[in-house]
């Protein structure tokens, strides 16, 4: 076994196909804050970050998970869920003062009407300021679960919202 230097890959990250870094650096450029979306198998996740030289800082954060502790008894991955997460992050947002951000998708491909912009919606109902052309946004009645036969989640949505709020 050698015992010798490790040496570390540059652009690791990018192999891996986490990172497009011209994206990145393109994003960093802007000086503001990130509103960042991701989605999982499971959750969907909006955080709120800045960047600092040492590393990303993240300053408000949420998870679909938390809409299990207020009631929701449905999927955290659907698109009602991802608007209910935005809104979340919203109001945690301005807990912390951050007012504008710039959305960051990172490798998920844009799709209109995908999960990732009911998000983006919920934050921007929420009262954040990012910029966005509409025509990307899920139909109202996507939002509202009215798309599917078997459930309507338009009262569940209101009662969560006012719980947020």
């Amino acid at each position: 076994m050698a015992t010798g230097p490790r040496y570390t890959v540059k652009y690791r990250r990018r192999n891996q196909g986490k990172t497009n870094y011209h994206t990145r650096l393109a994003l960093l450029k802007s000086r503001q804050h990130r509103l960042v979306i991701r989605k999982t198998n499971k959750y969907i996740t909006c955080q709120i970050i800045d960047y600092v030289e040492t590393g990303d800082k993240v300053i408000s954060a949420t998870n679909s998970k938390q809409l299990i502790k207020m009631g929701w008894k449905h999927s955290c991955s659907n698109t009602t869920a991802a608007y209910l997460t935005g809104l979340m992050l919203s109001s945690a947002a301005q807990k912390a003062k951050v007012k504008n951000a710039i959305l960051d998708v990172g490798l998920y491909s844009s799709t209109k009407g995908a999960v990732i912009y009911a998000a983006l919606k919920g934050a921007i109902d929420g009262g954040l300021e990012i910029p966005h052309n509409p025509e990307i946004f899920p139909t109202e009645d996507r939002i509202l679960g009215k798309h599917t036969k078997s459930k309507d989640l338009s009262k569940e949505l209101e009662a969560i919202k006012k719980k947020i709020n």
